[in-house]
């Protein structure tokens, strides 16, 4: 059985007419009256009840085969009406607000998101977590991309959040730094190095909370420049803190001249990088669509 032969004997159940229901799918008499036998040899059972004048009735065992052959075409409608959703045909903007550091993972999912979808306008901006929930709290923006951690869901829980990836706060430190050679780095080691750090409030409570009981924190410098930090430490001037998956795939931290170290810190609390939307706005099929791309590529 095919999806054709189904087409067939439904029409031909609609139309009561064998030469009727060829006519409205566009093929001969001969088509059809021979597909339909063909379907009737293979179930082993009569489907139609046939008349001089090409008339037909469906038999009582017909009329249940033909039910259920129905059912499934109206499925397979279904499925061609979501594949549809996916084409080509999407179009519109989406605009999305990342911290620096993860920027790199986006890349791919933007890439083949935009194959997919080309008549799709994707707008990227790089932004500081402040600056997006703002944004996102303004609906200046489609998806946020930020640090999530427990407190931050906490003090925004109108927002809806969600987790994409899990990640642990490392060390980055120069390539020719003896640090560099460590599988770990305590936090009594990290206070006597000098810090440049990201200008981000999960960061800078991580460091008054945590590292700041072990002694007091040498900062060079806290900006928003990942430029300026990766500089700072290739010319081993300072070490700086991160989530592990800043520190992937060269970038925004060449690995090559960064050396990512795990910090020993007891009972710390998981942080994940994932997504946030507008509070009560609806989201757009495009949205939805990339955010599934961002589960399952991540």
């Amino acid at each position: 059985m095919n999806l054709e032969q189904m087409e067939y004997i439904v029409e031909v159940a609609k139309t009561g007419s064998l030469t009727q229901a060829a006519h409205n799918s566009h093929v001969t008499l001969s088509a059809i009256s021979q597909s339909i036998s063909s379907l009737e040899s293979e179930l082993g059972i009569i489907l139609f009840t046939r008349s001089r004048g090409s008339g037909a009735i469906p038999t009582a065992e017909g009329k249940s085969i033909i039910s259920k052959a129905n059912e499934v075409l109206i499925k397979v409608n279904e499925l061609r009406e979501e594949a549809q959703s996916y084409s080509s045909t999407l179009s519109g903007k989406l605009k999305i607000a990342t911290i620096p550091g993860p920027m790199h993972l986006l890349v791919d999912v933007v890439s083949e998101f935009k194959k997919d979808f080309p008549n799709v306008k994707i707008e990227i901006l790089e932004k500081g977590p402040k600056e997006i929930l703002d944004d996102i709290q303004h609906s200046k923006i489609d998806i946020g991309l930020i640090v999530l951690s427990k407190k931050l869901m906490e003090k925004h829980n109108g927002l809806p959040f969600e987790r994409l990836l899990e990640g642990k706060m490392v060390v980055g430190v120069n390539k020719n730094s003896p640090l560099s050679l460590e599988r770990s780095i305590t936090p009594e080691k990290l206070i006597n190095q000098t810090l440049v750090l990201y200008d981000d409030e999960y960061i800078r409570e991580y460091m008054t909370n945590l590292i700041s009981r072990y002694g007091s924190i040498d900062i060079l410098f806290i900006t928003n420049n990942t430029q300026a930090i990766q500089n700072a430490v290739k010319a081993g001037l300072a070490v700086t803190i991160g989530l592990d998956y800043s520190f992937i795939n060269n970038l925004p931290y060449d690995s090559q001249d960064i050396v990512p170290i795990e910090l020993e810190l007891p009972n710390t609390e998981q942080v994940y990088y994932g997504w946030v939307r507008p509070k009560g706005k609806h989201s757009s099929q495009i949205s939805k669509r990339f955010i599934n791309r961002l589960k399952f590529e991540l």
